[in-house]
């Protein structure tokens, strides 16, 4: 016998899915269903936090089980870009899985970058489940009085 958990609201997901990925309960994707299920594999969004200095901008992402092989990061027209694949495991065989709730597969997100970046100066990297991508900023012009002559 299958032991299988109910959930009152994986209808309503389905439902939703189907006609719009932004009515959803799960941010970036439906939840991972019971192990053996073979319906539509989940889109993975991985979490990112960005934050300022005085000097830079960080981002973060939140990438667990993800080699720093399997992330690229690049720049294109002001807008960079965090992409890469979360591979599955394989289960060992003596080892019964019964639910996975982890999401797997290709992820990318793009953020537009501030006009005082310093896209030359970027910096990435990926150390216990975090990326972290240090964006510099230019310097910025200093004001300074300037005294003209009129003739």
């Amino acid at each position: 016998m299958t032991l299988i958990r109910w959930e009152p609201f994986r209808e309503l997901d389905d439902l939703f899915a189907r006609y719009s990925p932004f009515f959803g309960r799960v941010p970036g994707g439906r939840m991972p269903a019971a192990a053996g299920d073979q319906s539509e594999a989940a889109v993975w969004t991985p979490a990112a936090n960005i934050s300022e200095t005085e000097n830079e901008y960080l981002i973060k992402a939140e990438l667990p089980e993800v080699r720093k092989e399997d992330v690229k990061v690049t720049v294109d027209e002001g807008v960079i870009t965090i992409s890469g694949e979360r591979r599955h495991e394989l289960e060992h065989k003596d080892e019964k899985v019964h639910r996975i709730e982890s999401f797997y597969g290709n992820f990318t997100r793009s953020f537009r970058l501030p006009e005082n970046a310093d896209v030359a100066g970027i910096e990435a990297e990926s150390r216990n489940g975090i990326l972290k991508v240090r964006v510099p900023k230019t310097p910025a012009a200093r004001a300074r009085t300037v005294e003209v002559q009129v003739n």
